[in-house]
């Protein structure tokens, strides 16, 4: 039951920042780009420790394999 533009209907990214600055926009204000890069590089080296080297072997083969599907598949859609 999709709702009509207008009264009471919001994007995904209006209903995210409703009501003023909420949620990352805030967290980014209050510590900055460099926050993030801490936390990503944390949760980076979590993984790489819990799972190790083949994990990251195996996911690399799995997104080539998907990319080289995709490349066929539209091959086929030019022909």
């Amino acid at each position: 039951m999709a709702q009509e533009k207008g009264k009471g209907a919001l994007t995904v990214r209006e209903a995210g920042r409703k009501g003023g600055q909420k949620g990352g926009q805030t967290t980014k204000a209050r510590y900055g780009h460099e926050f993030y890069e801490e936390i990503g590089r944390k949760g980076g080296e979590a993984v790489r420790d819990a799972r190790g080297h083949s994990f990251y072997e195996e996911i690399g083969r799995k997104g080539g394999s998907r990319v080289r599907e995709l490349i066929e598949q539209g091959k086929k859609l030019v022909k």
